[in-house]
């Protein structure tokens, strides 16, 4: 059969079509093999998790840009981290941080980041010059609720998990808890919502608090709303605290009589194991809490973290816990042991953040992030460092060097042994 030129054009023109379609229904295939659950996400040793917000100044009225969270993103996603924590929506961060992890997706073929957005909760009069009253809720809840719930269906692809509230139900949040009926309330409302299909299917819900919360402490929170709540969410999302426990519960963090021989860094290396099962006991109170209710589901760590300065309760007159060095030694035995159990560790935090304790720029609370404001790794990232993992990132200008110029026998001189028994 003949074929004319025109004949052998259209004849082109399909393949070219063909082969476009083709192409476009590969990439679109890739797409939905790269989108994942909360289910597959959490516990993943590939998923690393951290907590972040992007705060530079000394007050959060001053919130950052797109373009310099998605400079933090980038050094975060470097560091092979894959999720990062926010904690409220009642001020702008978390919807800029949505918007920049989306121009970066958008951007860059490759890029993977998920966000565990949180919701906050109060109790009525909190943070006022009132008398809290912890037996009602905030009426600033609800909004804080729908906003959060409008931005888990703005961005399904990257909101995989929503916590209602941080450190809400523990009795030492003074300011601000409420009862554990108020964090069910709401975790069965949006449990409610993805039922009736106005969230997504696979978000899951969380409440994200203190061991203790979570009846792995004393047993005055063993309440039968707790138990109805452990029955509601999706997982467990705990926090453990070692390094402030070895101001407030410190007999695990002294130097026991048997080790009073060892080197000043022999008893830093042991008391940092030490801190390490501290965190392993609390976790496991609370799965033995949860097995005693009935309750077999996932138990992550929502937060975690230690300081590397402080001027108060645990620096020198103190329990002498704040340095880079024992950073870095919780953090690798932390990330150690949940990787290998399967456990998500939301390490706190990214970065340091100065609005926290504005009034003393070396109280603590300034002080727990992997980076300074600078963006200068502290010691447990220095290896990074030198394998080149941060090359041609900066934070706010500045090039990711190592903290101490990368001299280990000036960080060392900081370190202090934890006092004696």
């Amino acid at each position: 059969m003949k074929i004319t030129i025109f004949q052998s054009l259209l004849f082109g023109i399909a393949m070219i079509s063909v082969f476009s379609c083709s192409e476009k229904e590969t990439k679109v295939q890739l797409t939905k093999r790269k989108e994942v659950t909360a289910k597959e996400i959490l516990g993943n040793p590939a998923y690393q998790a951290i907590c972040y917000e992007g705060y530079r100044e000394k007050s959060r009225d001053i919130q950052p840009t797109i373009d310099q969270l998605k400079e933090d993103l980038r050094i975060l996603s470097a560091m092979g981290i894959k999720i990062v924590r926010t904690y409220n929506v009642q001020l702008a961060h978390a919807t800029t941080l949505l918007k920049a992890i989306q121009e970066l997706k958008d951007e860059e073929e490759d890029f993977e980041m998920y966000v565990m957005l949180g919701a906050w909760i109060d109790c009525k009069n909190a943070w006022t010059d009132q008398q809290p009253d912890h037996e009602v809720e905030s009426e600033q809840n609800e909004g804080e609720i729908e906003r959060a719930v409008l931005l888990a269906n703005q961005y399904p692809e990257i909101v995989k998990i929503l916590a209602v509230g941080n450190e809400a139900m523990v009795n030492w949040a003074t300011s601000y808890f409420v009862r554990p009926s108020v964090i069910l309330k709401w975790v069965t409302y949006l449990q409610d919502l993805k039922g009736n299909g106005k969230l997504p299917k696979d978000l899951w819900i969380t409440s994200s608090d203190d061991f203790s919360s979570w009846g792995g402490g004393d047993q005055s929170y063993h309440t039968d709303d707790l138990v109805k709540l452990a029955h509601a969410v999706d997982y467990i999302s705990i926090h453990t605290y070692p390094y402030h426990n070895t101001h407030y519960n410190p007999d695990f963090w002294r130097v026991p009589f048997e080790e009073s021989k060892f080197t000043e860094l022999e008893k830093v290396d042991a008391a940092m194991i030490r801190a390490r099962d501290f965190a392993k006991m609390q976790y496991d109170s609370v799965a033995n809490y949860m097995k005693s209710i009935g309750v077999n589901k996932p138990i992550h760590i929502g937060e975690t973290g230690w300081a590397s300065v402080s001027d108060g309760f645990y620096g020198p007159e103190g329990s002498r816990a704040a340095d880079e060095y024992k950073l870095g030694l919780y953090y690798n035995l932390m990330r150690e042991w949940t990787n290998e159990a399967g456990i998500s560790l939301f390490f706190f935090e990214a970065i340091n953040e100065q609005w926290k304790d504005a009034n003393n720029p070396i109280g603590s609370e300034n002080h727990f992030g992997l980076f300074d404001l600078k963006g200068e790794a502290k010691y447990p990232l220095w290896e990074l460092v030198d394998k080149g993992t941060f090359k041609n990132l900066t934070r706010d200008g500045n090039p990711i060097v190592k903290s101490f110029n990368g001299e280990k026998d000036s960080l060392l001189k900081n370190v202090m042994a934890p006092p004696a028994k």
